[in-house]
């Protein structure tokens, strides 16, 4: 799996529109009302990549199997859901599954869609999704503030770290900042993720122009990443309606289509970059005769443990990985040529993966 990305934004942005044509599906509705969306809709897609293709080809793959990606589009949050507005905050919770969050952002005039705070002006769009999930991250603390100071007083080493996570984060929240910027030692990581707190979660923006500014942005996009350059969040400019007109192209009229709006990539390209180096993802690639095969892990993962992203008996028994950069795979011509050229590592246990490596695991269990 690469990730999983909750999209979020008021009723009326795109959202469920976004989400159809990033998963070339119908599943969510789309119309013009509020609340249109009220449960969750999931949608699982692969994740492009030609590299697959050129690996596959070298190594005589019956098969090509994509990493993949999760979207999840969430019902449309207005003022005061956090308190129980609109649908309330039945939804959030579906938003704490999540790996990266993105706001779907109006940046576009439209008299035929109506906008829930009856203008469009995407900054205070974002403020206003902002605010309720910090006021619902203010609630869980403080539910849980109670019970955990109750069990730290019966020396438990764990409770009183969170205790005191738990303090910090409520602080940063009640002064309108996100749980995100707590400040944490290594050790205190995992406990704080433990949490699961909503504005802690990494995000991004996505700004949903017209077709004509899909390339370029808007004067609506030119404030939104204004914006993001002050809080260091990455912004993907991306045309929802341009994304639903690529859905039933073939590849050779959607590079067309592409050119011809000035893009090299589409949107659900560059929404897939900017999530993996929001989460610092890299991929490598595992390749022979019944299929080659991309995986994702974290930047920084040693090559044992990216053994275990395939299967546990990898991890145990590992003995060493063969590694092979992709360009030396494809320059010399697959396995046996990159081995013949001395491009081929013997790898150990203290190796950390790269992007873009072949990897063959040497295990024993």
């Amino acid at each position: 799996m690469g990730f999983k990305c909750g999209i979020v934004g008021l009723p009326n942005v795109g959202k469920s529109t976004l989400f159809n044509a990033l998963t070339q599906t119908a599943t969510a509705q789309a119309a013009n009302y509020p609340f249109c969306t009220i449960e969750p809709n999931i949608g699982d897609v692969m994740i492009p990549d030609p590299r697959l293709s050129e690996i596959a080809n070298l190594a005589g793959s019956r098969q090509m199997i994509h990493t993949r990606l999760n979207f999840v589009d969430i019902a449309g949050l207005v003022r005061g859901a956090s308190k129980g507005e609109g649908l309330g905050n039945q939804f959030l919770g579906h938003i704490r599954e999540i790996d990266a969050v993105a706001y779907v952002l109006r940046c576009f005039q439209d008299d035929d869609i109506t906008h829930v705070e009856g203008r469009i002006n995407p900054l205070l769009d974002a403020q206003i999704i902002k605010t309720e999930l910090m006021l619902a991250d203010m609630e869980t603390l403080e539910k849980k503030q109670t019970k955990l100071e109750k069990q730290a007083k019966r020396n438990d080493e764990k409770n009183t770290t969170l205790v005191d996570l738990v303090a910090q984060a409520l602080a940063l929240l009640r002064d309108g900042k996100p749980a995100q910027i707590t400040n944490l030692s290594t050790d205190e990581s995992e406990a704080f993720q433990s949490l699961n707190l909503l504005t802690a979660k990494p995000a991004l923006y996505v700004c949903n122009v017209d077709e004509a500014s899909a390339a370029t942005g808007n004067e609506f996009s030119e404030i939104i990443e204004k914006q993001a350059r002050n809080e260091s969040m990455p912004t993907v400019i991306i045309s929802a309606k341009l994304e639903s007109d690529l859905v039933p192209l073939t590849a050779e009229e959607k590079n067309e289509y592409l050119r011809e709006t000035g893009l090299s990539i589409s949107g659900f390209e560059q929404l897939i970059r900017a999530g993996y180096d929001l989460l610092q993802l890299v991929t490598f690639f595992t390749a022979g005769p019944k299929e080659t095969r991309a995986w994702t892990i974290p930047q920084g993962t040693y090559a044992p443990q990216a053994a275990r992203v395939i299967h546990t008996d990898l991890e145990r028994g590992f003995i060493r990985a063969q590694t092979i950069a992709f360009n030396d795979y494809i320059t010399y011509k697959g396995e046996t040529g990159a081995k013949d050229a001395g491009k081929a590592r013997d790898e150990g246990k203290g190796y950390i993966v790269r992007e873009g490596d072949i990897i063959l695991f040497k295990f024993s269990v």
